[in-house]
């Protein structure tokens, strides 16, 4: 989740406007970046608990992270982020979760050196404070209570929210870690096509980096609990829009579909002000009951936005999540899927060509069987790892059309596909094999 951002106090007179906020982010080619976020659990070396925010913990990382050049982030007080500039951040999910926001890059032998380079910093900070860190897609020891809470005013919202919309949002939020890549279009036609194949490819990609089979210190019965977690979490703002594959989409009506998302939150004056559950057209309206006769403003749209949990999320970017977080190379491999699929032009045509006649239904019900089955999931008379053998394919041709060699970077997920063995299953082979069944070496063998 990302850190607050600047306020734009233009008001908002019209739903074209604020489709003409998404148009604003329409890129040429030749600008076209790569932005890519991960998440990583940081744990006590000593005894793999969960550092809190005090006592030589969170708190400590983020001021350490401080002699690199890095400025704080602040909530009432707190050190709750970082930021250099160049658009690359550190923030903090609500139980500790260390992320960072990549900065916008032109290739992926870029993003490799800069994930290089953020773990070593990474080390250098952490290790006389006795933390590690560790690359899996859910805590796979530490129940729900034994999370500690971050002092970020908007987390405080989430959590009372989220118990009422959904049985694991308080899970999504304290114990998940993911790895997403942020994509660039054209414009508007680009922006749908590029949606469309995303969200119709998710479920497979979801099945390729799933990487969470442990949960509270035994096998947990998927292969991606964090992917679990999402399918209960909230219907209303998560998941495979259907509005997506409706003829006629555009930004336009990505808005209205987006204006009833329930809100969480407004920002005035550095503060987050409860709105949870609240309707942003009434906002717009001056019907808001927490800021009474008060319309939105673009500003109060932004942070709305930031609030749509989809598997591809649409900001003036496009935001490909639903991915546990790996191991570093597949960390990078995460990009490197997804550039290979959309920005070359050949690729993402073979991509949509491959997945036009998918249906929302049929995905929607995917998305939901990946999580325990992964690869081995049933989808039209095959299974999802033959697909992903297809996909793969295609993404490859689309990075090596690009000339810069990057190709290089789906190695991890070729091996997972062709094997039929991916990240989680290496775990429960591991911990059988080697450990006696124990699961608790997982979390500091999965170090980053």
């Amino acid at each position: 989740m990302s850190n607050p951002g600047e306020a734009d106090l233009t008001p908002i007179t019209s739903v074209r406007q604020l489709a003409e906020w998404f148009a604003a982010g329409s890129k040429p080619r030749t600008e076209w970046m790569i932005g890519t976020e991960h998440e990583k659990f940081g744990f006590r070396r000593s005894d793999l608990s969960a550092p809190n925010y005090e006592d030589r913990g969170i708190r400590a990382l983020l001021e350490g992270f401080q002699q690199f050049g890095w400025e704080p982030i602040l909530d009432s007080g707190n050190p709750i982020g970082l930021k250099q500039p160049g658009g690359i951040s550190i923030s903090l999910e609500p139980g500790g979760q260390f992320e960072l926001s990549g900065a916008p890059l032109a290739d992926l032998h870029a993003t490799q050196m800069e994930l290089a380079e953020h773990l070593r910093q990474c080390h250098r900070i952490a290790g006389p404070l006795d933390i590690g860190f560790s690359g899996l897609g859910f805590h796979p020891l530490a129940t729900r209570e034994q999370m500690p809470w971050m002092p970020k005013s908007r987390y405080g919202i989430m959590r009372r929210y989220m118990p009422t919309v959904g049985r694991m949002g308080l899970d999504m939020m304290l114990r998940t870690c993911t790895v997403q890549a942020n994509l660039d279009f054209g414009d508007e036609a680009d922006m749908v096509e590029k949606l469309r194949v995303s969200l119709a490819l998710q479920p497979i990609a979801t099945a390729l980096f799933a990487n969470s089979p442990f949960t509270e210190g035994k096998p947990n019965g998927y292969r991606t609990l964090r992917g679990q977690a999402w399918v209960e979490t909230d219907a209303r703002r998560t998941g495979i829009p259907p509005v997506v594959f409706e003829q006629g989409f555009g930004f336009e009506r990505f808005c209205e579909w987006l204006l009833d998302v329930p809100m969480y939150f407004v920002m005035r004056d550095g503060k987050f002000i409860d709105a949870a559950g609240a309707s942003f057209r009434d906002f717009m309206e001056g019907r808001l009951a927490a800021l009474p006769g008060e319309r939105a403003t673009m500003g109060d749209f932004a942070d709305h936005v930031t609030t749509a949990f989809t598997d591809v999320r649409l900001k003036r970017f496009l935001e490909m999540r639903g991915s546990d977080v790996g191991s570093a190379a597949m960390i990078v491999a995460q990009p490197a899927f997804w550039v290979g699929l959309i920005y070359d032009d050949a690729a993402q045509k073979a991509a949509r060509a491959l997945t036009r006649d998918w249906g929302a239904a049929e995905l929607a019900a995917l998305r939901q069987a990946v999580p325990q089955t992964a690869l081995a999931t049933p989808f039209r008379g095959r299974t999802v790892g033959d697909w992903a053998k297809d996909v793969l394919a295609i993404a490859s041709q689309g990075l090596r059309a690009r000339g810069l060699g990057e190709e290089v970077f789906l190695a991890p997920l070729q091996e997972i596909a062709e094997s039929g063995m991916t990240q989680a299953d290496r775990w429960l082979q591991r911990s059988a094999a080697l450990w006696g069944g124990d699961v608790t070496p997982a979390l500091a063998a999965a170090e980053l």
